[in-house]
Order: structure tokens, then C-alpha cells, then sequence
């Protein structure tokens, strides 16, 4: 979780990045999104020297996606996470 939150607060463009692509997708009648796939679109977009972006990170950018906009939560699927 340490490392999660200090790739946020140093990257802030990646939760940004993350939020609009999920409104887009969904914009176009999406009605499940999935995070790992806007991971990898999102690793297209980003500068060659962006490193970091780790897919365990997906989780937590789900749910921080939902607490920030709660009306896109049925567009997530969420499991139980097996660490704090």
C-alpha cells in the first residue's frame, strides 16, 4: 500500500489518465470496465521514461476510482483483497 500511494502522489497524472479513460469507455456504453486493460492503453499513452506502473497497483486504483465517482461502481468488479 506504501508503494501505491507514493506512485500516486508522484505521479498524479496517472489517477487523471486512469479517471478519463474510464469516462470514456463508459461514455460509449461500456458497462463493465476492466483496470488492467486501461493499464496497458494507459501504458501506450505515457512517455518511454514513465516507469512504475505496476500492475498490482489496479486494485487500489479501482477502488479509489469508486470512492471518487461511487456512481461508477458497477462498472468495477472488486474482490476481497487479501492484504490491508
Amino acid at each position: 500500500m506504501d508503494r501505491f500511494l507514493a506512485f500516486d502522489a508522484e505521479h498524479p497524472y496517472v489517477y487523471r489518465a486512469l479517471e478519463r479513460l474510464t469516462a470514456d469507455r463508459l461514455a460509449t456504453g461500456a458497462t463493465r470496465v476492466g483496470l488492467k486493460a486501461l493499464f496497458e492503453d494507459l501504458r501506450w499513452q505515457l512517455p518511454a521514461g514513465v516507469r512504475g506502473l505496476n500492475n498490482n497497483f489496479t486494485a487500489l486504483y479501482a477502488r479509489k476510482l469508486i470512492e471518487d465517482h461511487p456512481h461508477w461502481a458497477s462498472a468495477f468488479e472488486l474482490r476481497r483483497r487479501r492484504t490491508p
